[in-house]
C-alpha cells in the first residue's frame, strides 16, 4: 500500500522511471481496472472458437466475467456472464454450446443468444403489475457496450464512447494482417488447445517483457546453450549434419546474441502499442518452406507473395492486453486477476490452406516455448515473480527504463529507436506514458 496517497498519479511516472507502487498497490490496481481494462478495446477471442450457433467462450475483461457467443444469424455478441434476476452466472464452463437459447440454472429465466430476454417463468401470474417483463431492458443480459472484429479477431469495449477498433489499433493491426496474409486462403483458425498460466506478478511486468530485446540472450541463455551443445553433437554423428528442427528453435536463444538483437528496431505508437521489427525465419530454404512458397505463389502471385513474406516484424504488443507473434502464429492474451496475479492465455493459429508440415513446425515451436514442460517460459515466470517480490520490498522506490534514453526518433507521433538500439527500453517508456494518460481518466 502507498505510505501516502498520491492524488496526482502522474507523479508515479517520469520519462525514464516509474514508482514501484504502480506494480504493488491494490488501490492503483483497482483504478487500472476502471480506467484502462474496462474502457479500452480488449481481445475476446477468435471467431473460429465459436463456429456454430449457440457456441460460447468465457473470458474476463478487467474484473468483469464475460462470454462471447455466436447467434443464429451468425453474429457474435459479447455479454456479461450474469443473469439479471439474482446474479447467477449464466454459464459455468469455460466454453460450450447453450443450444437454442441461454437458460439460467437457478430459476430458468431464458435469453436469446444476443442477451435479449426470451421468457420468465410465471411471467403473468408472478410478475403482473411489476416492472419486470420483456419491455424492461434491465431484464435482459447486459451487453458489452461495443463489439468489433478485425480479420476474425474479436474485441470488446465496456465503454460506450471512444475510438473505433481500427482507430485504436492503428499501425498495430499489422499483427493480424501479417498472420492472415501468410495463409494461402487469407484466414487463420484457432488451434483448440490453449495454455493458461497464472503468473504471480503484476500484469505490466509481463507486457514490458514482451518487447525487451535484451532479456532473451540473458534469461534464456542456459536453455539455448544446452540445446546448441546437443545440436552440435547430433550434427557430428549424422552424415549430412542434419539436426531436428526443435533443437534449432531452442538454440536460437543462445546463438542470436545481444548485438544481433540490437540490429532490430522498435516502433512505438500512441495508446502504448509497440512493434519489434526483424523477422526471424526458421530454416527459410528447407523443403517444407519451399513447398509452402509454391502454394502461396499459386494463391497470391509472385509479386504479392514477395510482399507478404517480406513483412519485417517479429513481435507486436497491443496495449494493454495482447501480445502477438504473427510469423509464429501465436498470441498471448493478458487477463489481470489481482495486483500480483495475472492470467495469460496462449493461443496458436493454423494458416488455412498451408501445407501440414508448416502447421506442424509452428505448432512444435508453440509447444517448446509455452507448454507446462518448457524451460523457456519457466525462465520468464521465475523472473516475473522475483521482480514482484523485489518491488514489494523497501529496497528502492523506482523502476528504471533508461536504456538508450534520448536516442529515439520521432515521426508523426511514432517513436522509432535509433539504429543499433534494438535493446532500447523505449517500449517500456511508451507503455508507461500511455498508462499515465489512461490513468488521468
Amino acid at each position: 500500500m502507498l505510505r501516502e496517497p498520491i492524488t496526482d498519479l502522474s507523479q508515479c511516472v517520469e520519462p525514464d522511471r516509474v514508482r514501484r507502487e504502480v506494480y504493488t498497490d491494490p488501490q492503483i490496481f483497482e483504478l487500472e481496472m476502471r480506467r484502462i481494462h474496462e474502457r479500452v478495446w480488449i481481445y475476446c477471442g477468435h471467431e473460429s472458437q465459436i463456429p456454430r450457433t449457440g457456441d460460447y467462450y468465457t473470458l474476463q475483461i478487467g474484473r468483469q466475467p464475460m462470454l462471447m457467443v455466436r447467434g443464429s444469424d451468425g453474429k457474435i455478441s459479447v455479454l456479461y456472464n450474469r443473469c439479471p434476476h439474482r446474479g447467477n452466472m449464466m454459464v459455468g464452463d469455460r466454453h460450450g454450446n447453450c443450444g437454442e437459447f441461454f437458460r439460467c440454472s437457478y430459476h430458468a429465466w431464458t435469453f436469446h443468444h444476443d442477451g435479449r430476454l426470451k421468457n420468465i417463468p410465471m411471467m403473468e401470474s408472478g410478475y403482473s403489475g411489476t416492472r419486470y417483463g420483456r419491455d424492461n431492458p434491465d431484464c435482459s443480459m447486459k451487453r458489452a457496450a461495443r463489439v468489433e472484429s478485425y480479420r476474425g479477431f474479436v474485441f470488446a469495449s465496456l465503454a460506450k464512447d471512444g475510438p473505433s477498433l481500427l482507430e485504436f489499433l492503428g499501425e498495430s493491426k499489422v499483427a493480424f494482417d501479417d498472420m492472415c496474409d501468410r495463409a494461402p486462403e487469407g484466414e487463420v483458425e484457432v488451434v483448440p488447445n490453449c495454455f493458461r498460466v497464472i503468473q504471480h506478478s503484476n500484469w505490466k511486468i509481463f507486457l514490458e517483457n514482451q518487447l525487451d530485446a535484451l532479456h532473451p540472450s540473458v534469461v534464456h541463455q542456459s536453455t539455448g546453450r544446452a540445446a546448441h551443445e546437443v545440436e552440435k553433437q547430433i550434427a557430428r554423428k549424422t552424415k549430412k549434419g542434419e539436426v531436428p528442427l526443435s533443437y534449432h528453435m531452442l538454440s536460437a536463444f543462445a546463438t542470436v546474441t545481444i548485438d544481433k538483437w540490437d540490429a532490430f528496431q522498435t516502433l512505438n505508437y500512441p495508446h502504448g502499442h509497440c512493434i519489434l521489427t526483424g523477422y526471424m525465419g526458421l530454416r527459410p530454404r528447407d523443403p517444407d518452406t519451399l513447398a509452402y512458397d509454391k502454394v502461396m505463389i499459386k494463391a497470391y502471385g509472385k509479386k504479392r507473395f514477395e510482399e507478404i513474406v517480406g513483412v519485417n516484424i517479429h513481435h507486436v504488443l497491443i496495449y494493454p492486453g495482447l501480445s502477438v507473434q504473427s510469423p509464429l502464429q501465436q498470441l498471448r492474451a493478458v487477463r489481470p486477476l489481482g495486483v500480483d496475479r495475472t492470467l495469460t492465455e496462449i493461443w496458436h493459429f493454423r494458416l488455412k490452406g498451408a501445407p501440414e508440415a508448416i502447421y506442424r513446425r509452428s505448432l512444435a515451436y508453440y509447444n517448446l516455448v509455452n507448454s507446462p514442460a518448457t524451460l523457456v517460459n519457466a525462465d520468464d515466470l521465475e523472473n516475473f515473480w522475483k521482480c514482484q517480490q523485489g518491488l514489494s520490498s523497501d529496497g528502492g522506490d523506482w523502476v528504471t527504463f533508461g536504456r538508450h534514453l534520448g536516442r529515439d526518433i520521432e515521426k508523426d507521433g511514432m517513436l522509432a529507436t535509433a539504429p543499433n538500439c534494438g535493446t532500447s527500453e523505449a517500449p517500456m517508456r511508451n507503455q508507461m506514458k500511455a498508462w499515465a494518460e489512461y490513468m488521468r481518466g
